[in-house]
């Protein structure tokens, strides 16, 4: 499952993506991991939960950051769930066409690793693609 937070930037995702995170650790019997694009949030987050910084690996495309989220899932199948801040920047997308596509294939990644997705997206629910609209959860 794939669930979206969306609004544009300053309004308030990333408190609501930790909240939300911090929340969920506490229902969860696997693990948890939250991707960002700095380590700017790292002690806002329970000690529990792994936080991967994408500034220390060399990604520079949609293509190797979605490869590179399925090596973090094929290295523990204990992972439940993976909440993505920043998530148009850490993924290199930056047209709706290259949306719906890392969308179809996180929904092949949910399937096959039976694992819940949650973005965090600064665009406004208006200007995001059909295919999206129904996977948000908070617009702000």
């Amino acid at each position: 499952m794939v669930e979206i937070i969306s609004g544009e930037k300053g309004k308030g995702k990333t408190k609501y993506l930790l909240d939300k995170v911090n929340a969920d650790i506490k229902n969860v019997d696997g693990s948890i991991v939250y991707i960002d694009k700095n380590t700017k949030h790292m002690y806002e987050l329970d000690s529990k939960i792994r936080l991967i910084n994408m500034g220390d690996y060399p990604i520079e495309s949609t293509d190797e950051f979605l490869g590179f989220l399925s090596g973090v899932l094929s290295q523990n199948s204990d992972i439940q769930e993976v909440f993505l801040d920043s998530f148009l920047t850490v993924s290199y997308i930056n047209d709706n066409d290259g949306f719906s596509k890392a969308l179809s294939k996180l929904n092949k990644i949910c399937d096959m690793f039976e694992v819940k997705f949650v973005l965090s997206v600064s665009k406004n629910e208006k200007d995001l693609p059909a295919d999206a609209k129904s996977k948000i959860i908070v617009s702000l």
